[in-house]
């Protein structure tokens, strides 16, 4: 069992800047030093078009925040890109003295409520800045993913890229048709992806039509995945849920080890979802988004041992 203590509330955004009037969704934590992390997150404008920020904090006086960046990491491309709608917070990875930053582009539709497709941005060694790698997607729609496609988690594990990510199986006017699920791709030089079409977690509680944005950590010879599923017998909502796997192929869903729900008031009262977990200081740690899928901002929680 995972028995997950909740730590604080950690953000909230009070609408500091146009780009941030609401939302930090998607946390993605980098440590800069010893006490310092850094969370990149997906805020909204006034428009409900997303941008990719940052906030940072002192782990060594109870995560208080010291600093906001002072313009967004990446905007909304210009209309007719596959960007247009906003750029959301996915993965990051450290290539030499570059990150490479694959995100999300959002598309509102007409038949459908959206296309979600999967970019790649890369940071200046110079200046930190990040600049889009191209106008099109990296990742876009395709055989073995027709409809949509989201949330990438990508590690450099023997000797290759390999990336886990959502894709629908279906799609319609409403959300619930969607049935979501987590696919799995890998690249030799973390540009050019090769798809199986498997589908590596699938749905299995009873009404369930969406699993998100997972995220995998390497312990040994054990892959662990945490993940967001919706509709269960805990709710309409989003929870956490949990997976492992001997190989990142095969994978065996494990939700109920996952001790940690919503609260009975306040900011994460009706929902938990979109987790990041990582290791500091000898402590696992998850940072992870309530209500409103990250209007209410994100908070921390600890694994305890």
């Amino acid at each position: 069992m995972q028995r997950w203590k909740k730590i604080k509330h950690v953000f909230e955004p009070q609408g500091e800047y146009p780009w941030m009037v609401s939302h930090a969704a998607n946390p993605f934590v980098v440590q800069l030093d010893e006490n310092t992390l850094r969370i990149y997150f997906t805020s909204r404008d006034a428009e409900n078009r997303s941008h990719i920020t940052y906030a940072d904090f002192d782990a060594s006086q109870e995560y208080k925040l010291i600093g906001i960046a002072p313009e967004p990491v990446l905007v909304p491309g210009e209309a007719g890109l596959f960007d247009d709608s906003g750029t959301a917070m996915g993965w990051m990875l450290r290539e030499g003295d570059q990150q490479l930053l694959y995100y999300l582009g959002w598309n509102l539709k007409v038949t459908v409520p959206w296309l979600n497709t999967i970019g790649l941005a890369v940071s200046d060694p110079q200046t930190g800045k990040f600049k889009k790698y191209s106008r099109v997607p990296l990742l876009d729609r395709s055989e073995e993913d027709p409809f949509s496609i989201s949330y990438p988690c990508v590690l450099f594990d023997q000797g290759i890229y390999r990336m886990w990510y959502g894709s629908n199986l279906a799609w319609g006017k409403e959300q619930h048709e969607m049935q979501h699920v987590i696919k799995y791709a890998e690249s030799l030089n973390g540009l050019h992806w090769k798809r199986s079409g498997r589908v590596v977690v699938g749905l299995e509680h009873t009404g369930e039509y969406a699993l998100s944005k997972p995220v995998v950590l390497k312990d040994n010879e054990t892959y662990r995945m945490w993940y967001s599923y919706r509709s269960s017998n805990k709710g309409e909502t989003y929870r956490i849920g949990y997976a492992e796997s001997p190989d990142g192929f095969t994978w065996k869903r494990a939700d109920e080890t996952v001790d940690l729900d919503v609260s009975a008031e306040g900011w994460d009262s009706e929902m938990i979802c979109y987790p990041f977990v990582f290791d500091y200081k000898g402590k696992r740690l998850m940072v992870y988004n309530g209500n409103g899928y990250g209007r209410t901002g994100f908070g921390l929680a600890e694994l305890e041992k």
